[in-house]
């Protein structure tokens, strides 16, 4: 897939056109558009051919490979400044010093010069569709009704039709770019120049041309170009564009330090990647491409911008026919009438607010430590009424902890631990790391002779002549060990002295530190928490007892997907999966959004719609808030658009509202829908 940006592309409607048409071609695979962020990808045999197919839809929309620059004061701004200013001023002149039939002629020779100058984008716009048979594009209804104001003798109208319908235009499409550029410099993280060190000295290279083993120079407050090797002793990094997290982190020594974290202090570095292989380099391709793939809401606004567009027109025909020849009305004032709901019918405040609102969205999120995978993701994710989770290294830390002793035969707690810690001393085994960190006896010299492992098992250890054995219940089997018999499920480790056994440990996985909150923020929001684990009963049973939440337990894969299916028959709304091992992949990929832990398995969030990069799990809820205001924004839109325009239709229809009124009103609407959308960026 080769990727392109579009010069000049500023109406969505056009993007949809391209997009339709490149996929028809023969020699293009696959292509994909983002209107957002005016980018092209694209899979083809024959790019002159591409280029040539853009050409005749949209002669002015160019493939580039940089970025386009955005400009405020171009010619074309100047240009239509004098413009209005003239006609303007030309206007009240006429009102107020010049109303005889000498003077009328010159205005209107003046008016006409105005017209054709600021329309002339607008006329070979609507040639141009005329040749592919589009006679409801804003370029040809824009058109149809200026020259319909000229035969009614409104020459005023005919050119403020047509002039601030250009200057609109030119704002609109400025303000879109802009809105477009903020966005993506949210989530742009390349770094143009970096400090390279060569022979003792530091040199200004580009970015783009650091090698793998090169040494590099970070000073504070610099941004990362590469993901690169510590050199120095120790460093700190703020890492929020990678993770989302405010709190800054600390690495030693030959640590990994990944491409957008911005240094704390001066330190030095060493190239191990490119950032075109980066991490944060494939953090920006799934936002680029998250664009992408269009919500349904997108795609419906798409769908009823082809059919409005024409009953609008359809509509303004029969306001200016049917009342003249039916009723014998006059025909002047009603085709005025059709030409104020003529104004209304381009739904660019639609078509242009809806995608750029959900990529702010986005941008948002990605902001925040979550990656989504497209626009249909976060919408779904509005509508999210159940949320499963996995329970080890989602819910939980993954770790495991001791959290009780039971001593047996006349030993008490310490002495327990104290075994336990000989017998795994030289284990590596989770089990033992926690036993470690558990045990707060005196300092102790362990004297081992033997030691072995038995798998699924445990250990047998002889440490100052004492054989020493810790395990499950069947170990102490294995060794023919007298024992009680405890009903008690979980991580269960047994310990023996000398064939004695001499109490129990209990371990078990620790929650989460945010876990009971987000769970019950979850709550507030009407969305319920289940969770879905392998693990035993009485684990599970702890964990979701804290949670307050209903749990499955000993579940195997499949029976993971099976019950998750169920879910999703008996739900009302969409059901989403929290998961970060292999086995939680399939879930994942059923799920109506799949979110995986950052720190998970490649699988996983190859298979999830969203991945964690921080695992934080206030960074899921901060998530489900963001889509939820996204779409409420998005709804905002589409019905204030919805209703100004009706209000134009119902008031040009009376005759309270003139042409000047409604072209003011449909650019109008346009940008503050527009200004509106951008707040998503902020949530």
């Amino acid at each position: 897939m080769q990727t392109f940006f579009l010069k000049n592309l500023d109406c969505a409607n056009c993007a949809n056109k391209i997009e339709k048409a490149l996929q028809n071609l023969d020699c293009v695979r696959e292509a994909k558009i983002s209107f957002a962020t005016n980018t092209l990808k694209i899979d083809c045999d024959d790019l002159h051919a591409v280029q040539n197919a853009i050409a005749q839809l949209e002669p002015d929309v160019k493939l580039i490979e940089q970025k386009e620059k955005i400009r405020f004061f171009t010619k074309s701004f100047f240009l239509l400044l004098g413009l209005v200013t003239l006609f303007v001023i030309s206007v009240w002149i006429y009102h107020y010093y010049a109303q005889s039939q000498e003077f009328e002629l010159y205005f209107h020779i003046l008016w006409f010069g105005i017209y054709c100058i600021s329309g002339r984008n607008v006329f070979v716009g609507a040639l141009k569709s005329f040749k592919n048979k589009e006679f409801f594009d804003e370029n040809v209804l824009m058109l149809s009704a200026s020259i319909a104001a000229f035969c009614i003798d409104a020459w005023e109208e005919a050119v403020s039709i047509m002039i601030f319908f250009s200057a609109g235009e030119y704002l609109q499409n400025l303000s879109v770019k802009k809105s477009k550029d903020t966005i993506n410099s949210s989530t742009d993280f390349e770094v143009s120049l970096a400090h390279k060190i060569q022979d003792d000295k530091i040199i200004d290279t580009p970015a783009n041309q650091l090698r793998v083993g090169q040494e590099i120079m970070l000073y504070t407050g610099e941004m990362l170009p590469c993901d690169s090797e510590l050199l120095d002793e120790r460093a700190s990094f703020n890492c929020a564009a990678i993770n989302g997290e405010s709190l800054p982190r600390d690495f030693e020594k030959d640590s990994c330090v990944l491409a957008g974290s911005i240094a704390l202090n001066a330190t030095k570095l060493r190239v191990f990647r490119v950032f075109e292989k980066s991490q944060m380099a494939k953090i920006t391709e799934l936002i680029t491409n998250a664009s992408m793939q269009k919500s349904n809401t997108e795609n419906f606004i798409t769908t009823f911008a082809r059919y409005y567009t024409p009953i609008i027109f359809f509509t303004a025909i029969c306001i200016a026919l049917i009342p003249p020849l039916f009723f014998g009305l006059e025909f002047n004032d009603w085709i005025y009438r059709a030409l104020v709901v003529l104004m209304v019918s381009c739904p660019c405040a639609l078509v242009i607010s809806v995608p750029i609102g959900y990529f702010g969205g986005l941008a948002a999120a990605s902001k925040s430590g979550a990656l989504l995978k497209g626009s249909n993701y976060l919408e779904a994710l509005s509508k999210v009424s159940l949320v499963a989770f996995d329970k080890t290294g989602t819910l939980t830390k993954g770790i495991l902890k001791v959290v009780d002793v039971y001593p047996a035969n006349g030993y008490n707690k310490n002495d327990v631990l104290f075994y336990a810690l000989c017998a795994h001393n030289l284990s590596n085994h989770p089990i033992a790391q926690s036993i470690k960190s558990a045990y707060n006896g005196l300092a102790h010299t362990h004297n081992l002779s033997e030691y072995e492992e038995f798998s699924g098992l445990g250990v047998r250890a002889v440490c100052d002549d004492r054989e020493i054995i810790a395990g499950n219940d069947k170990i102490l089997h294995k060794f023919d060990i007298a024992h009680d018999s405890y009903d008690i499920q979980g991580s269960l480790i047994h310990i023996s002295v000398d064939r004695k056994h001499i109490g129990y440990i209990i371990l078990a996985d620790e929650l989460k530190s945010d876990a009971i909150e987000v769970v019950t923020a979850l709550k507030n929001l009407h969305i319920e928490s289940v969770m879905l684990s392998g693990d035993g009963a009485y684990p599970c049973g702890m964990v979701a007892n804290k949670l307050g939440c209903r749990y499955y337990h000993s579940l195997l894969p499949e029976e993971k997907t099976e019950i998750l299916r169920e879910l999703k028959t008996t739900t009302k709304g969409k059901v989403a999966f929290v998961g970060d091992g292999i086995n939680d992949a399939p879930t994942l990929a059923l799920a109506d959004v799949g979110i995986a832990m950052g720190s998970g398995s490649d699988i996983s969030s190859q298979n999830a719609d969203m991945i964690l990069l921080n695992d934080s799990l206030k960074t899921l809820l901060h998530t489900i808030k963001i889509a939820k205001k996204t779409k409420i924004i998005i709804y905002q839109n589409i019905i204030f658009a919805l209703v100004v325009k009706g209000a134009f239709i119902i008031l040009g229809l009376f005759g309270v509202a003139s042409i000047w009124e409604a072209v003011f009103g449909d650019v109008g609407v346009a940008l503050l829908a527009l200004a509106n959308a951008m707040r998503c960026l902020k949530l």
